[in-house]
């Protein structure tokens, strides 16, 4: 299951850190090499699941990003 997934009653109380934010992207990393794999596999139908999954997590993390204080930001250089 994915990190990014919290039940409705736990919506809000988790504490993000950078430990769950690296775990997530590499669960993104994941998927996206699976729902590659059976695209040119020719089993776009078999990676729906997987999309949905990704763009849940990628949906959190723009959400975080969304409530981060500029100050806090990190840049990538």
């Amino acid at each position: 299951m994915s990190v990014a997934f919290v039940p409705e009653g736990q919506r809000g109380k988790a504490e993000v850190n950078q430990d769950t934010l690296q775990r997530l992207l590499e669960e993104n990393d994941q998927l996206i090499r699976c729902i590659v794999e059976y695209q040119n596999k020719g089993r776009a139908t078999d990676c729906v699941q997987y999309q949905h999954i990704l763009h849940r997590n990628l949906i959190y993390l723009a959400t975080i990003a969304d409530g981060t204080p500029p100050s806090t930001q990190k840049t990538v250089d």
